[in-house]
């Protein structure tokens, strides 16, 4: 067991069950566009994202010439069909999770929350959970935040920097997607956890050979705090 001093966990998915709204609406604006597109292919190309990024690599898999241009108009509605499925949407961490955040904090374990989000949109689904800087997790890093999102490791990198974490075999990295488990081996990260909460399946997380493939996010629990 590596002497782990961070986790970082991704959120819709991992810590926050939104339901899959963003890859719903992700799914529907593409399909207003007179595409035909599934929730799972979208799930299989797009999850953990950054969102611009996952409309580009959609239209690309389905075989669109200009998804490059294409993809521009598709975000700039999909901004505005997610901050209205937002206003009425109703968050929550999954079972347990703020238990084992407040576990890990008490054994001096610094929670890094990171996100292909933008920070607004990040920041106003832990104001939905009245979840708080400081009690909940030590810093959030955002795509915003970076120049390269997932799978590059600079969310993770920033992470680290902000926490004062020099050596990435201490840092855990968690998500429900493969491109969270990816982005955790580029960091080389000393453990890499995918959940089965969120995007993808466990035989597909399996396949980005993490160290370990949880039905809940809870079960570090027994990994971390033995």
């Amino acid at each position: 067991m590596q002497n782990i001093e961070l986790v970082i966990f991704d959120m819709a998915g991992t810590v926050v069950d939104e339901g899959n709204v963003v890859y719903k609406t992700l799914q529907q604006v593409i399909n207003n566009e007179g595409f035909d597109v599934t929730l799972d292919f979208v799930l299989e190309f797009g999850a953990g994202k950054e969102k611009h990024q996952a409309i580009k690599d959609i239209l690309e898999e389905i075989g669109i010439e200009d998804f490059e241009v294409k993809s521009n108009g598709i975000f700039e509605k999909f901004k505005v069909l997610l901050a209205e499925a937002y206003k009425a949407l109703e968050v929550a961490s999954y079972d347990g999770v703020e238990e084992l955040i407040q576990d890990l904090k008490h054994a001096n374990v610094k929670v890094v929350l990171n996100t292909g989000y933008d920070k607004a949109t990040a920041q106003l689904l832990l104001g939905k959970m009245k979840w708080d800087l400081g009690v909940h997790y030590d810093t959030l890093v955002t795509a915003d935040d970076v120049e390269n999102g997932r799978p590059n490791p600079d969310m993770i990198f920033e992470a680290m920097k902000q926490t004062n974490i020099t050596e990435p075999s201490k840092v855990l990295k968690a998500g429900d997607s493969i491109i969270d488990i990816e982005e955790g081996k580029n960091a080389d990260c000393g453990l890499t956890v995918g959940v089965t909460t969120g995007a993808h399946t466990a035989k597909q997380l399996a396949s980005a050979n993490p160290d370990f493939v949880l039905e809940s996010l809870s079960e570090l629990r027994g990994i971390l705090l033995k």
